[in-house]
């Protein structure tokens, strides 16, 4: 099932909760909503289950405008965050009740019934506990529990609001790798919701970043990833340093360093903020009159395969985070104290146009 918003706006009292959303999900895909508390993501998957309606805007399942259609005939599928499994109720009956509710003439048979439940609990690999009951589970066994039952009226499209936000970061890791495998296996249209930009990068087809009720940037993970297209995608994927200066003439200067802006070749000195992800910095012993960027090593974290260094710049005191793979921190032989010099690999320049960045 292909999945489209358009135009969709809903406010709760003062909160402008969605600000015009207008997306496309496609058939077959697993789609992330990825954001910050607040930023209208779990809205947005309320609005196309038909928990919630817009304010205004339509949502429109395999081109039909579904908006006034109520949830039980979209052929959706929700998988919350708590689980919301039945506690008085086996494994298997809380997986073959959505078949038990169905109107009479829609109810499979007792048997087919019994063969869809175990054929399910088979697929999350749990058909050996259908006799037991939620509170004698796991977190992560009932997640997947949860996600047999949604999967038991064969929806059309499968919604996760934040799935696995309850469990610990062992378990949520597994069960991520688990869910792309499993939707491979179903290429059931998804989109679940999600703060972990991690779990979004690691196991969505397309990734959706949205901010105070918009959307800030889609695409798939590599591409949201390594060409943020602003300010707020840049510094909530990940980890970032931020130099800020003046840009003039495609250069930025940032207190005594000055760095390529590419792109802004024709701006004349206005604000700008440079953006360097900390294993896009490359680290030497420093000997006068390199080019870059003077530091002094204040703490060195070597732990695993990489090391993060913090690093203290000599013109404005500002700190800055570098990580260099363990073996290269190991050969340069660095000590707390040492005076360094960084240079940035990559860097991206947002200039300011008036709007604040």
């Amino acid at each position: 099932m292909t999945i489209e918003v358009q135009h969709i706006r809903k406010q709760f009292g003062q909160f402008q909760a969605l600000d015009d959303v207008s997306l496309q999900f496609p058939n077959g895909e697993l789609t992330a909503l990825l954001g910050p508390s607040g930023c209208g993501k779990t809205t947005l998957l309320r609005i196309i289950a038909g928990l919630e309606h817009p304010d205004s805007g339509s949502v429109l399942l395999d081109g039909q405008d579904a908006s006034s259609s109520h949830v039980r005939e979209r052929q959706v599928g929700f998988v919350f965050q708590h689980y919301a499994l039945f506690k008085h109720m086996t494994v298997f009956e809380n997986v073959a009740f959505g078949l038990r509710v169905r109107p009479r003439r829609e109810r499979p048979s007792e048997q087919q019934i019994r063969d869809k439940v175990k054929q399910l609990l088979e697929l999350v690999q749990l058909d050996w506990i259908a006799d037991r009951y939620p509170p004698q589970l796991s977190g992560g066994q009932r997640q997947r529990i949860a996600l047999a039952r949604a999967l038991a009226v064969e929806p059309r499209v499968l919604l996760l609001d934040e799935p696995f936000g309850a469990l610990d970061a062992k378990v949520r890791k597994e069960l991520r790798r688990w869910l792309r495998r499993l939707h491979d296996d179903l290429h059931v249209t998804s989109i679940f919701v999600t703060h972990d930009q991690e779990e979004a990068l690691e196991v969505a087809d397309q990734v959706v970043v949205m901010n105070k009720g918009r959307v800030e940037q889609l695409g798939t993970p590599a591409s949201v990833y390594n060409a943020p297209a602003s300010p707020f995608v840049y510094s909530f994927l990940g980890n970032v340093n931020l130099f800020h200066g003046r840009v003039h003439d495609g250069v930025l200067a940032s207190g005594d360093a000055l760095f390529d802006a590419p792109g802004h070749g024709g701006v004349q000195n206005a604000d700008g903020i440079g953006y360097v992800r900390p294993h896009d910095l490359d680290v030497e012993r420093y000997t006068p009159g390199q080019q870059g960027i003077v530091v002094k090593l204040r703490r060195a974290h070597a732990i695993g395969p990489l090391a993060q260094l913090d690093l203290e710049r000599a013109d404005n005191a500002q700190l800055i985070e570098a990580v260099i793979p363990n073996e290269r921190f190991a050969g340069l032989g660095l000590k707390e104290g040492e005076t360094l010099v960084v240079r940035p690999r990559q860097i991206q320049v947002f200039v300011d146009e008036g709007g604040g960045i």
